[in-house]
């Protein structure tokens, strides 16, 4: 936990280390390696509001990309129906699975209207993309919907909900034993990342990734509940035993000055600059803007100025500089490189998401309302340009089993 990685260091065509700051010194140190596996998790924080960790910056996928490795399917980012209004914490799919009822304003189990058979126990997707009907109609409460358990009974909360139960007194003022419980769709998890293969391989000799900031491709546009342990459980072993594997036969070189250098002048700017930007508003800005134009539906007219939006925050981001001029522990500092990463990974999602003019999986187009596969079953990629991405695409392989 002491040690910020800041850079993929790439000598003639090979990833041969990293750049990282050593958060105990404040200093930059080159560490070398015979191979790089990134195992960095995704990228909730592009959203105001998130189930995932306030560590979960994408910056292993930002790095990749500014070092040259594409990032795929990007477009595709899963929404938990269920997390709570202002904190974005994850109410899981137990409190539906023991029986909860989703209500509107009108007191309607408005599942009903959507998924008659399943109702509640419908797909994250599908539960979702009915929820956020329900808000945008006027039928929600205060941005939300209901999620009631009071007829479950107390014994029952107790012993099933416990964590539950907890967790909405905690961070919502409301025992669900008593009140409906608040909540709404919330940014979950990245199906997208780092183009890789199913040994965790990328275009980029001696570079790999496994977890959520790798994409295998193992979820296509939505991932199933639980598979998220196979991506790192299966793959994140492959990716190792493959790493191994390339180790053995290569030799460890020192890495040059110049990569250090340039990770330290990236420090220093911000520590030295005398730039009026601030971090904190900047980061929330970026947050809000994707969280209201990049949630549950999508169109180009959004879309579009929405990317404008985020190049003005780009051009505004070398301006920021921290008010902590200390060197250990700064995390004010981290904060400043981590959004930088945001900013990247944002212009990737909404960039992937305008192009692909269809619907498929968690991507919704209320312009493009329909699945295309015959334009449109292939896999997004892009690959960082001077003017921002440069958006590519390879077919999808097919095995056993045919897209749903």
């Amino acid at each position: 936990e002491e040690w910020y990685v800041l850079s993929l260091v790439v000598e003639e065509g090979i990833a041969r280390g990293v750049t990282a700051l050593n958060m105990m010194t404040g200093e930059v140190e080159g560490i070398a390696a015979k191979a790089v596996i990134f195992a960095t998790g995704g990228y909730g924080r592009v959203f105001f509001t998130s189930t995932n960790a306030v560590i979960n910056t994408g910056d292993g996928m930002s790095m990749a990309y500014r070092a040259g490795v594409p990032l795929m399917d990007m477009e595709f980012v899963q929404f938990h129906p269920t997390t709570l209004r202002d904190s974005g914490i994850l109410i899981s799919e137990a409190a539906r699975g023991e029986g909860g009822y989703l209500l509107n304003t009108l007191g309607e189990r408005f599942m009903a209207r959507y998924k008659p058979k399943t109702m509640e126990l419908a797909t994250r997707a599908e539960v979702s993309f009915a929820m956020q009907t329900e808000i945008d109609a006027g039928r929600g409460v205060d941005g939300c919907v209901l999620l009631d358990l009071r007829h479950l009974g107390r014994a029952k909360l107790t012993e099933r909900l416990p964590q539950i139960r907890q967790l909405s007194i905690d961070f919502a003022g409301v025992d669900p034993i008593e009140a409906p419980i608040p909540v709404r769709p919330g940014a979950h998890y990245s199906m997208g990342g780092i183009e890789c293969n199913n040994w965790g391989e990328t275009r980029l000799p001696g570079f790999f990734a496994a977890g959520e900031c790798a994409c295998v491709s193992i979820h296509g546009a939505n991932r199933l509940g639980g598979n998220s342990l196979l991506e790192t459980i299966v793959f994140g072993r492959r990716s190792g035993m493959k790493a191994s594997e390339y180790a053995a036969a290569i030799r460890t070189m020192d890495l040059p000055a110049r990569h250090v250098q340039a990770a330290e002048e990236r420090i220093r700017r911000f520590l030295k600059g005398g730039g009026k930007e601030r971090v904190g508003p900047l980061r929330d800005e970026l947050g809000t803007l994707m969280n209201t134009n990049m949630g549950i539906f999508r169109s180009a007219e959004v879309m579009e100025k929405t990317l404008e939006e985020l190049r003005t925050l780009k051009r505004r981001y070398p301006q920021v500089s921290v008010t902590d001029k200390g060197k250990i522990f700064n995390t004010e500092l981290v904060t400043a490189v981590e959004v930088g990463s945001l900013l990247d990974l944002a212009e990737v999602i909404v960039k992937g998401a305008l192009g692909r003019e269809e619907s498929r999986g968690s991507h919704y187009r209320v312009d493009f309302p329909n699945r295309d596969d015959a334009r449109w079953l292939r896999h997004t990629l892009a690959f960082i340009g001077p003017d921002g991405p440069r958006m590519d695409h390879k077919p999808v392989t097919i095995t056993r089993f045919q897209p749903q």
